[in-house]
Formats: structure tokens, C-alpha cells, sequence
């Protein structure tokens, strides 16, 4: 049965509302996002806008509304089962939970990669300070994996019937994995600092050593270099959009393999624009290779 025009109506709205999440706390994926059919793109957002509301939620914007700590868990579980129920009814009276919900029941995602996101933001919201190996790893699985399996998802769109075979996956769940995990030593200080956080195992920031950092590293170009053997079977646009995305984390990733550990204790590295502009336009024109 065709949606009625006013629901067609709400719909697009609630993903206009997406577009404008992703172009406000983004430009890297911004830009990249860019390089995708349109229809692909607007899930991406959906799905980047849905994150993004979790993660500012427990990274400060609530805490500075002056609400309390279970107060802000009280409001991400608040999120998550309206995230649910709007996956079950195809209706949310919050705009960027609709459009998740409506790009998620016409790509397949489901409740598997759903709760798990939610749990890692759970933890975000509670008083931890340090993982352990099985608790970095299954934050690493809600928190990233499930995004890049999300998204998988949403790619394709681009061609209908395409089979998401177990090497996509894992391409798509190392792809989310790497992006964390340089976010991680990006954000080494501020996490430390104003969050009191520390995710990676066994490290402590404040006596952060080269040794450590390059551990990280490597493990990061594991990562990208898995994730690439898979971007390589995307179709076209899907292709060219994380072909920059992965360029742009690996490029970060050489800055943070070229920083000091004691500089990341205090400095938050990035791409300069013009080699942001200069990665993407060679991934547009199939100058990047994958």
C-alpha cells in the first residue's frame, strides 16, 4: 500500500533533519558521503545522525544541561526503545529516529545490530575508567563493528540483490573497528581529561609510551588493510565513498604513527583541508586506490 502523502511529508523531513546532523558535526564524513548515489547517501546520514544523537548524549551536551548521571542513562534508554518500537511500527515522533527506522526497514537492519550499539553508549554513560581486553572488545563490536555492518546495509541500496557475503562483513566491521580505534588516540586527552576515560587496555595516558602507541597503530593498519580488500567489491559509489573515508583514517593514522606519545597527551591530530580535498577528489575520479 503507498504511504499516505502526509507520512511521505513527514518522511522526508525527518531525513532532511539526518542530512543537516551529518553536516554539522562532520566534515570529513560530509564530504565523503558526497561521493554517494543520492538515495544511498540519505540512509548513510540516517544512520550517522542516529550515532551521533547516542554519542552526544553520553559525551557531554546532556551532562552540561545540568542533568545527573542516571538521568542521562534514563534518556539514552529512552532512545533506544523508541528506536525499537519505530523499527517495529515505521512511526517516531522524534525526526532523526524516524529516519533511521525507515531506512532500517527497507535495508534489513535489525535488532542485532541495534541493541548492541546502545549497550556500548551504555557503558559510555556509566562511571567506567579502564577496559579490560573482553570489555574493549565488545565496546569495540557496539560501538563501531555494528555502524560499519549498518552501513553495509545501506551500500546496498546502490544494487539491488547484492549478496552480503561474510568478507563484506568483516570488511565492514574492521572498516568501523579502525575508525574507533584512531578516534581513540585522537582523542586521547580530552577522553582522559574531561571524560575520565581510558578504552584501550592496559594503557594508561598519563605515562602513554611510543611502544604503545605503535601497537595501536599497527593494529589500526590491520585493520584498514582488511577492510580494503573487501571496499574493493562495493559497487561504484559505495566503492568511491569509503575508498575516502578509509584514505582519510589511514592518513591519521600515519600522523599519529609520526606524533610523539607524549605530544598525543595533549594534542588532537588532523588532516589539514587541503589534503581532506585532495584524498577526496582522487577517490572521485579513481585516482585513490583502495
Amino acid at each position: 500500500m503507498r504511504p499516505a502523502p502526509a507520512l511521505d511529508l513527514y518522511t522526508r523531513t525527518a531525513h532532511a533533519a539526518s542530512a543537516h546532523v551529518i553536516s554539522g558535526y562532520s566534515t570529513s564524513f560530509g564530504y565523503a558521503s558526497r561521493l554517494l548515489p543520492r538515495e544511498v547517501r540519505a540512509g548513510i546520514a540516517d544512520v550517522y545522525a542516529l550515532v551521533r544523537v547516542a554519542d552526544e548524549i553520553v559525551d557531554g551536551p546532556a551532562a552540561e544541561a545540568g542533568l545527573e548521571r542516571p538521568e542521562v542513562v534514563a534518556i539514552l534508554d529512552e532512545l533506544e526503545r523508541d528506536t525499537l518500537a519505530a523499527l517495529h511500527r515505521g512511526f517516531s515522533a522524534n525526526l532523526v529516529v524516524h529516519a533511521f527506522a525507515d531506512t532500517a526497514r527497507r535495508t534489513g537492519i535489525g535488532e542485532d545490530l541495534i541493541r548492541p550499539f546502545f549497550e556500548s553508549m551504555r557503558v559510555d554513560a556509566t562511571a567506567h575508567t579502564r577496559f579490560d581486553r573482553d570489555e574493549y572488545r565488545r565496546y569495540i563490536h557496539g560501538s563501531a563493528e555494528v555502524v560499519g555492518s549498518m552501513c553495509l546495509r545501506v551500500f546496498a541500496l546502490e544494487q539491488p540483490g547484492m549478496v552480503l557475503d561474510e568478507h563484506l562483513e568483516e570488511g565492514a566491521r574492521r572498516l568501523g573497528a579502525a575508525f574507533q580505534k584512531v578516534n581513540f588516540l585522537r582523542d586521547l586527552a580530552d577522553d582522559a581529561g574531561r571524560l575520565g576515560r581510558s578504552y584501550i587496555p592496559g594503557l594508561d595516558p598519563r605515562t602513554f609510551t611510543d611502544q604503545e602507541k605503535e601497537a595501536v597503530v599497527d593494529e589500526i593498519a590491520e585493520d584498514l588493510a582488511i577492510a580494503r580488500s573487501a571496499i574493493a567489491r562495493l559497487p561504484r559509489g559505495a566503492r568511491r565513498a569509503t575508498t575516502a573515508a578509509a584514505a582519510l583514517f589511514g592518513r591519521l593514522n600515519e600522523q599519529l604513527r609520526e606524533t610523539p606519545a607524549s605530544r598525543l597527551r595533549t594534542t588532537r591530530v588532523s588532516v589539514p583541508l587541503r589534503r581532506k580535498l585532495a584524498i577526496l577528489l582522487g577517490a572521485a575520479t579513481g585516482r585513490t586506490a583502495v
